[in-house]
Formats: structure tokens, sequence, C-alpha cells
């Protein structure tokens, strides 16, 4: 978008149903809703419109019991909507979804015009089970991904993104997820500065891209809850510039080099060594989408010079850090 003018607003309608996962769809909403307010403080004209949309209005019950306040589908033109997001749920409601005439009705006329179709976490089943994911790759929760492939032979799964966008259609992982997805609509509508300023604004840790994985190794030891090494893993996260070889490793730990090695290996299944550098690369393919240099990148991630760096980064990833910039140059 040139400028990033806004001539007119962007009308988002996201579409939710009994039992719905509640975050799928309010996380989106509340992305959209701040970015209105940071152009508001910039002077400029808020440019998203976003709804609630459901079969047949009113209440809609999510399934952590909350409720939410809805359009009923058959009151809003199909062609009344530019960004069109289905939220995940249970299985017996998204399976119910499915079945209604109204929505089975409306929601294929409502992809034909408009700009973006996308669905958080098992919201991809709806959009499969409609014929509108045929021969797209697509994201959806780690949990669901072998199903809607085993469902749908004809949709190319990631087991792995957080979100993938695939033409028009967006697709993500499901409940923080989307949040991550909203972020880089905004970032694509109006701008990385206004959607830097929405993280900010929802105390995110950091925006997340696409292609980071659902589950990162920090996050596997982290939900490890007999891990003895958990507090060793988060000081690696936060002294990835230092020395982290076994010796430093083992005398954090108190234990010696021979203990620690066969210690950390039952427990986390993999050599220290390999541990590391994985978290290493997954923090260069974050600071990638950033504009620091591959030099400053490299020293950061306790990878220096960069010719290690890029002989480590090509030989996990099969290309090299500067490609992987310009293939995920960050919308």
């Amino acid at each position: 978008m040139n400028g990033y003018l806004l001539p007119m607003r962007h009308r988002i309608g996201l579409v939710v149903y009994s039992g719905f996962e509640l975050l799928d769809a309010a996380g989106p909403a509340s992305v959209f809703s701040k970015a209105n307010d940071v152009l508001r403080r910039e002077g400029r004209t808020p440019f998203y419109a976003a709804a609630m949309i459901s079969p047949a209005g009113g209440l809609v019950t999510s399934s952590s019991g909350a409720t939410v306040q809805t359009h009923a589908i058959a009151r809003r033109a199909p062609t009344s909507v530019d960004t069109l997001l289905i939220a995940g749920g249970e299985e017996a409601g998204v399976r119910a979804a499915i079945a209604d005439p109204a929505l089975r009705r409306w929601v294929p006329r409502c992809a034909v015009s408009c700009t973006r179709l996308g669905s958080v976490c098992s919201g991809a089943f709806v959009l499969a089970a409609l014929g509108l994911l045929h021969g797209r790759s697509v994201a959806t929760h780690w949990n669901a991904s072998a199903q809607l492939r085993d469902m749908y032979p004809t949709v190319h799964v990631d087991d792995d993104a957080l979100y993938v966008v695939d033409g028009k259609t967006w697709t993500s992982a499901g409940v923080t997820t989307g949040i991550d997805m909203a972020l880089a609509m905004v970032s694509h509508d109006v701008g990385s500065a206004v959607a830097g300023d929405v993280a900010k604004q929802l105390v995110l840790y950091a925006r997340r891209p696409g292609y980071q994985s659902q589950f990162s190794a920090l996050l596997r030891a982290q939900s490890q809850a007999d891990n003895p090494f958990a507090d060793l893993v988060a000081w690696i996260q936060a002294n990835l510039d230092r020395p982290l070889d076994v010796a430093a490793l083992a005398t954090y730990s108190g234990l010696a080099e021979r203990t620690f090695y066969r210690q950390f290996v039952a427990a986390m299944h993999e050599t220290p060594a390999r541990f590391v550098e994985t978290l290493r690369l997954d923090a260069a393919r974050v600071l990638l989408a950033q504009t620091l240099s591959i030099k400053a990148i490299a020293a950061r991630v306790g990878l220096s010079p960069t010719s290690r760096f890029a002989e480590a980064f090509e030989r996990r990833f099969g290309l090299s850090p500067t490609v992987f910039r310009t293939m995920h140059a960050r919308l």
C-alpha cells in the first residue's frame, strides 16, 4: 500500500459458533482494535472495522463459558467483509459449524469476494470442509495437523509453522498464534511500525514470524515439569552470546562434566552442543526479521564469526542467512 494511505475502513468478519475458542477470536480482534488506537494517536484514520459473526447471531458461548454478542450471518452480505477469519474450537462445535446450512452457504460466497480469507487453529477444518483450502499450504494446531492432512489430502499442512500465508489465504496454528497472524496482517496493511506499537501495547515478548516453530526447543524444555535442567535452559537462552561449552554448562549446573553430559542427554534426548546450537539458530531466525546486520546477529547468538554462523545456519536450514532474510522479509 503506497505510503500506507487509508482511503476506507477494512471490514473484518470473525466467524464464531457455540464451543469456539475465545482467544482465537478475541486475540485478533484486540490486535485490530489496538491498531486503530495507534492510528488515532498518530492523527490517522482508524482502518479496521471488526465484527463477530455467527450462524444465528446473538449471544454465543465459547468453550471457556464466556459469551460474546454476534451478528447473524443472514444479516451480513457476503460482500460486506474484506477479511474473513474462522475461529477454531471444540471438535463438536467445529462439526456443528461445518454442518450448519447458513454457514455452508454464506462462507463460500464471502470467500469469493473477500480480499483475505483465513482461520485460526481448527477453523481450518471449516474452510477445508467447504473446499476452500484445496491445494493450499496451511497451518493448524500441532495436535490436529495429522487429522487435517488425513481428512483433506489435497491440503498441504505445515506441521510446525505458527501461521502460513498462501495467496490470500492466511491460516494460523491456533490460540496465541492468531495474535501473531493478526499482527502480520496489520504490518501488511498499515505498516510494521504500527504492528510493533500494537505488540508493545499488548505486552508481547516479541512479534513472532510465521515460520517460527510451534514448539521451540525452549518451550519443550519448559514443558517438562520434571526436567532437572529447566533453570539451565533459561540461563542458556539469556546468555547465547557467551561461550556455552560443556565445561561452562556443567559448572552452572554444579556437576562434573561427564556426569552433566550423561544426565543432560538422558533428560533432553540430544547433546548439549546440539541443543545450544538449536537455541542459537532459533534466536537468529527471529533476529533476521529485524534490521540487524548478519555480523551483529552472529555475535548476539554466539556464532561469530559470520562464516561460522552462515555454515551452521545453512547446515540446519538448507539456505544462507541472507537468502533466508530475503525469503522471509517481514510483511
